[in-house]
């Protein structure tokens, strides 16, 4: 079931008749374990039971208002989602035309995200508004990661820094980012390894590339489809090695619709793109509020 769909039977179920506190208490229950199903993360999850108990506690009259009740919860699940979402973000052309030169982008995440390919698609999208970029493989780890990148900035016609497999990831950044000062590119690309968040020595060695490269951005991929694990990653990347930014790769193919909730609300930090198909034009800003009203327009 859809994250949507949900919301659309909550609000139906505890607006038609009155109930009491622990009536309430037990339906969100019930739902709450629904919406962790459909990877909302379990935080969020608890936030929404209790406000939404509150809003209701707080409006009781004598009279039951069906319609009364319903304005309440829709009203109080628009406010608590938009809220988890934290906003729209930024825009990575209007940063990178306005940053001081180059842009640096570092993008991080575990492996099989598709992260390699959505710094494909970003790079597209700043040669598109006239930006030169320059790609960089700090993915000195696993066989056939250069050539991925390297195919890719074949295909966009891009030139890329890399070296050796085994060498310093860490070296690698730093030579990217030289080569663009030295050169006049705008921007420049970093891809590293994914690697487990639970991965202690990975870890230390992706802030030692950040340490390094010293980025405009460092943003985080994730993959819509990971499921409930979305928030363990936004969690334990923020707390070991930082971020500024989500992007949701396979957004297109999430039927469940929670891994942008629980990203942005367990990091606090914004999803600001999503991957939405396989071309490289298959990008899109994230809006919130559009997000937020898919979620409830069945209501």
């Amino acid at each position: 079931m859809k994250v949507s769909d949900l919301f659309k039977s909550l609000v139906e179920t505890i607006s038609t008749r009155p109930l009491s506190r622990r009536e309430l208490e037990k339906i969100l229950d019930e739902y709450g374990l629904r919406l962790v199903s459909c990877d909302v993360a379990l935080p969020l999850v608890d936030e929404l039971k209790n406000k939404i108990t509150e809003a209701l506690e707080g409006q009781r009259t004598p009279v039951f208002d069906k319609n009364a009740v319903k304005r309440i919860v829709e009203k109080e699940l628009e406010r608590l989602l938009l809220e988890a979402l934290g906003g729209s973000g930024f825009d990575l052309v209007e940063e990178a035309k306005k940053s001081q030169k180059p842009f640096k982008l570092l993008f991080i995440g575990v492996n099989g995200v598709g992260k390699t390919t959505t710094i494909a698609k970003v790079a597209y999208l700043l040669k598109k508004a006239g930006l030169s970029v320059l790609l960089a493989c700090s993915d000195t780890f696993r066989a056939g990661a250069m050539e991925q990148l390297s195919q890719h900035a074949k295909s966009l016609g891009l030139p890329m820094v890399s070296k050796e497999y085994g060498s310093d990831p860490a070296s690698v950044g730093f030579e990217a980012v030289a080569y663009a000062s030295s050169r006049g590119f705008e921007a420049v690309l970093i891809d590293t390894a994914g690697r487990m968040h639970t991965d202690i020595n990975l870890m230390d060695e992706l802030r030692k590339i950040k340490r390094v490269v010293e980025p405009s951005y460092t943003i985080l991929v994730v993959d819509a489809l990971t499921g409930n694990d979305a928030w363990n990653q936004a969690s334990d990347f923020k707390s070991q090695v930082g971020y500024d930014a989500i992007i949701l790769a396979k957004f297109d193919a999430d039927d469940k619709g929670g891994a942008a909730l629980s990203v942005s609300y367990v990091s606090k930090k914004p999803v600001i793109y999503v991957g939405t198909g396989q071309k490289y034009s298959d990008l899109e800003r994230f809006n919130p509020e559009n997000y937020v009203k898919s979620l409830l327009s069945t209501i």
